[in-house]
């Protein structure tokens, strides 16, 4: 299999690094780069196999599907720039015999709190591996998925999610991960929302239900530290659309009522 890696990235200078050093068998990466002020694309240029576009960010669906354009190969494996391969991960790549009614793969992933796993998280698995022509990228609320026309199957291996960046950066795309996700909850239907939708609009419960599920329940309380903080943080994102939710609700009784 030709795989041609791609990757955005927007002043991911903590991680990048870590997830190039891991890709030093791919032939072609592909970094679609959002403007970073940081030092990202110097540590990009350290690498002879990366091609690095620069794209003024819109949504993370456009984001992606021009960086297909710039794909010269079939296959495409996207990862973001916190996502890290281990040796067995690579090694199940090359072995892959993809039958042709296949479109791609998807994969599970092992979370980690500055380089301590996790046994368990609510990330779940993706489709990373794919066609490059059965491909195409839609945003989805706060984030954005692959739609892939044809069957898809699920690897053996697990990708490390392993974000570095300060907490201070994850707690500003939290506010605007909230934002767009409340758009999302208050355009769809009750009926067409899954469980943890449904839940999250009814707004009181979400937060601490987040926080009981990953520590009780998912065990991260085995986990220590890292178990704790993985934990407030989901209960926090939760806690901070809840808040949106509110927002959204109290503005549109209020018009109404005008």
């Amino acid at each position: 299999m030709d795989i041609t890696v791609m990757i955005l990235t927007f002043n991911e200078a903590p991680n990048i690094r870590r997830t190039l050093e891991k890709l030093s068998w791919a032939g072609d990466i592909v970094v679609i780069d959002s403007g970073s002020t940081d030092e990202t694309l110097d540590i990009l240029r350290e690498h002879a196999n990366v091609r690095f576009f620069t794209r003024a960010f819109d949504s993370f669906a456009n984001q992606c599907n021009y960086g297909l354009e710039q794909v010269r190969t079939e296959w495409v494996l996207s990862l973001d720039a916190d996502y890290v391969l281990t040796p067995a991960f690579v090694e199940e790549l090359h072995i892959l015999e993809p039958v042709e009614e296949l479109a791609g793969w998807k994969a599970r992933f092992v979370y980690c709190v500055y380089g301590r796993h996790l046994r368990s998280s609510l990330y779940p698995p993706r489709s990373v591996l794919y066609r490059r022509k059965l491909a195409c990228y839609e945003d989805d609320g706060h984030g954005h998925r692959v739609s892939l026309k044809g069957s898809v199957q699920m690897l053996k291996s697990s990708i490390l999610h392993d974000d570095r960046k300060p907490l201070s950066r994850w707690f500003a795309a939290q506010i605007a991960y909230a934002e767009r996700e409340a758009l999302k909850l208050g355009a769809t239907s009750p009926q067409e929302l899954n469980r943890a939708d449904r839940l999250r609009r009814m707004i009181w419960c979400a937060p601490l239900l987040v926080l009981v599920y990953t520590l009780f329940l998912k065990g991260l309380i085995l986990d220590g530290w890292p178990g704790w903080f993985y934990a407030f943080q989901r209960m926090l994102a939760e806690t901070l659309l809840s808040l949106r939710l509110l927002e959204q609700k109290w503005m549109s009784s209020k018009d109404g009522s005008n």
